[in-house]
């Protein structure tokens, strides 16, 4: 880990307040039983302010939680993905309003729903074709199985389309082709609507690079940024720093989700989900982040140029209009009002109309065992919060945490 700064008052930040964020997690969730364990991470100028792993990372075995502690990160994954696929434009191999069906010539005829339940579906043809753009803003027209909203997402989970958390059957080509013959929830670029879109990004890294999607993340983002944690599955060496899952039952009670002894994720899984298929460390992430906070470089290995890190991090939808005035379906992993969407990340456009505490400009994404991730480079401020507890709607750690953090700046 990052050395770490003498005291947190030399990054301007009070070490009395952040000490808040410990306090809260012990008496509001902890000693309730409400999660297990959890890590939370502030970096400011260049050194890490706060570390803080608390409780269990496993329960049921008695492990505490520690700094180097293996999480799932679900839909953390998600900006990963987007940035290696900006990698790749950055060579000119695509541009942005490039149609989707120019790389996957099946989708050269996707169709919008109307009405019907599957296979009898009624559809129109889409105003425009998708663009890539699209696909990383979720403006797509895809959505996930799990909505649980509209017909469309209904035969998403009967063909097993993104299912079961980015552990599901078949390859990243298999689902692509699968994708071919669903229609879409809306014309591409009229609405906003998370969905298995960045798992597609995927696909177009292997296809526009030539590589499996596990080997080009290794070779471009993971080995150059020494993100030595971060992968696909956890190999048996460091099953004893995989942290268990957890759910919250239909009584509030607390169960295990996910057995770290025997979880899925100990072997590779033949559906490459860069929309919520790795696992990582705060350790690692932190090292990402490091990284789009410093302009696409870190330690001297460059992944991006700053131009791109300015295009993905600026609000890409119409008009400037945020999530509230575009999104379709009821479920992301931020608010809507005052919060747009870039290329892979939130960003918070007006802090008034979103209600939190923090800075314009800030960008963000979590996941669905409730990690959570922001970048302030108004601040030059990275928070990393990591436990297991599904489904991520829970509870709202991150407008809490953000509520603790910011008026512990000094400066």
């Amino acid at each position: 880990m990052t050395a770490r700064a003498a005291r947190p008052e030399q990054v301007g930040v009070s070490s009395e307040r952040l000490a808040r964020i410990d306090a809260h997690l012990k008496n509001r969730y902890l000693d309730s039983g409400k999660i297990p364990g959890a890590l939370t991470l502030v970096f400011r100028r260049g050194e890490i302010a706060w570390l803080s792993p608390m409780g269990l990372m496993d329960r049921e075995r008695g492990v505490p939680m520690a700094e180097d502690t293996i999480f799932r990160i679900y839909s953390m994954s998600k900006p990963v993905t987007s940035v290696a696929l900006m990698s790749l434009y950055e060579h000119g191999h695509f541009q942005l309003d490039d149609a989707v069906h120019k790389y996957i010539p099946s989708w050269r005829d996707l169709r919008v729903y109307q009405m019907g339940n599957y296979p009898a579906f009624l559809t129109t043809p889409c105003e425009r074709p998708m663009t890539i753009r699209d696909l990383l803003t979720h403006m797509s027209g895809l959505t996930y199985g799990f909505m649980q909203r509209t017909n469309v997402d209904r035969a998403y989970r009967r063909l097993k389309i993104g299912g079961n958390e980015g552990r599901s059957e078949g390859t990243l080509a298999d689902m692509v082709e699968t994708l071919a013959g669903v229609p879409l929830e809306f014309s591409p670029g009229t609405a906003w609507n998370y969905s298995v879109s960045t798992d597609i990004l995927g696909h177009l890294v292997e296809v526009l690079s030539g590589e499996s999607f596990d080997e080009y993340l290794r070779r471009h983002l993971f080995e150059p940024l020494e993100m030595v944690d971060t992968a696909f599955h956890v190999p048996a060496d460091k099953v004893d720093r995989f942290a268990a899952c957890y759910e919250r039952g239909p009584n509030k009670e607390l169960r295990l989700q996910d057995d770290p002894a025997k979880s899925p994720y100990l072997e590779k899984p033949p559906l490459l989900s860069g929309g919520s298929g790795l696992v990582s460390t705060a350790a690692d992430y932190l090292r990402f982040c490091r990284m789009l906070l410093n302009g696409g470089e870190l330690d001297g290995a460059r992944i991006l140029g700053r131009k791109t890190i300015e295009l993905m991090s600026r609000n890409h939808l119409p008009e400037g209009r945020d999530l509230m005035q575009m999104a379709t379906g009821a479920f992301s992993e931020t608010t809507y009002e005052g919060v747009g969407f870039g290329l892979g990340f939130s960003v918070t456009l007006d802090t008034a109309k979103a209600q939190v505490i923090g800075s314009e400009g800030e960008y963000a994404w979590g996941g669905a065992a409730s990690t959570a991730f922001w970048i302030d480079p108004a601040e030059d401020l990275i928070v990393i919060f990591l436990t297991q507890l599904m489904p991520s709607r829970t509870f709202n750690f991150r407008g809490q945490l953000k509520s603790i953090i910011y008026p512990a700046l000094l400066d």
